[in-house]
């Protein structure tokens, strides 16, 4: 089986410890990480690791189907928008955009308790 092929939207509180887990995981390659800050230590995570990092996640979503699962960390409905629009437009039926709650979830597994969301509650509507 080839490794998922990720890229993270988000570097803040959120982003940040799931882009650790995921760089320590051998079936994981992580093409892309961004930030509209790129002050911030998910993105000087990436950047020790030889991930590319950006400010324009449009960027990195782009590679269309080279890119297996979109890990949307923001928080914000804008981007996941675009994200949305993004994939009817461009006709990619492979990426899968993963919400920042599923991401929340697999956090809280691997730690064994709750991890709590910095951006409050957001719905995915």
């Amino acid at each position: 089986m080839q490794a998922f092929r990720i890229v993270v939207i988000g570097a803040g509180e959120t982003g940040t410890p799931l882009l650790q887990q995921l760089l320590n995981a051998p079936f994981v390659q992580v093409l892309g990480v961004a930030d509209l800050n790129l002050e911030l230590p998910g993105i000087a995570l990436a950047r020790e690791h030889k991930v590319t990092v950006t400010d324009n996640f449009m960027d990195l979503v782009s590679q269309g189907a080279q890119v297996d699962i979109i890990i949307d960390a923001t928080g914000a409905s804008k981007v996941r928008e675009q994200l949305r629009q993004y994939m009817v437009d461009s006709r990619n039926t492979h990426t899968v955009i993963m919400h920042e709650q599923i991401a929340l979830l697999m956090m809280s597994l691997s730690a064994g308790k709750l991890v709590d969301s910095k951006h409050g509650a957001q719905a995915y509507a």
